[in-house]
């Protein structure tokens, strides 16, 4: 597990050096109190950690959830998702009646985005979003919402089983 995610950072410095500074899909960090290959949401900072070993991670901004849509606590990664479909939970659909029943994977109105990391049931996950301004702001209703780039970066670096934390 340590080669692979050695060689998954070495993958995404290497991008980062080839490409623009903005179009870097995460910032190497210092970070410490967590395993290597756990997922850490900082929802006050807006931020989320993989960390790769154990004192540095990879950081990404993220979305969090609203007033009141917050969580902290553990979970594991219990699926993985490319362009899935979404089907709206019931508080959603009461909130926003307009919506469909389902939205189809890669839909532009999707709001899963490039891809999915489920955590607790499918009741949470780590996603994409069709709205990348919302990235960076309480905006959710307890999800975490990356960039499409960025997901899709953590997606190739974690696998089902991978510990999440999230704190406040």
């Amino acid at each position: 597990m340590r080669a692979a995610i050695w060689l998954a950072v070495l993958s995404v410095a290497l991008t980062a050096v080839a490409a623009p500074a903005q179009a870097a899909p995460g910032d190497i960090v210092a970070f410490s109190g967590f395993a290597p290959g756990t997922i850490v949401v900082k929802t006050s900072e807006r931020r989320l950690y993989f960390v790769i070993d154990p004192g540095r991670a990879l950081r990404f901004p993220v979305g969090v959830g609203r007033a009141g849509k917050t969580w902290t606590g553990k979970a594991v990664v219990e699926g993985k998702y490319v362009a899935p479909a979404w089907s709206p939970p019931d508080e959603i659909k009461r909130d926003h009646p307009h919506l469909p029943d389902v939205i189809a994977g890669g839909a532009a109105n999707n709001p899963m985005g490039a891809a999915a990391l489920t955590l607790r049931g499918g009741e949470y996950a780590i996603h994409g979003t069709n709205r990348p301004a919302s990235v960076g702001g309480f905006v959710s209703y307890g999800c975490i919402r990356m960039f499409n780039r960025d997901i899709r970066t953590l997606y190739r670096l974690v696998n089902v089983g991978t510990p999440v934390v999230i704190e406040r």
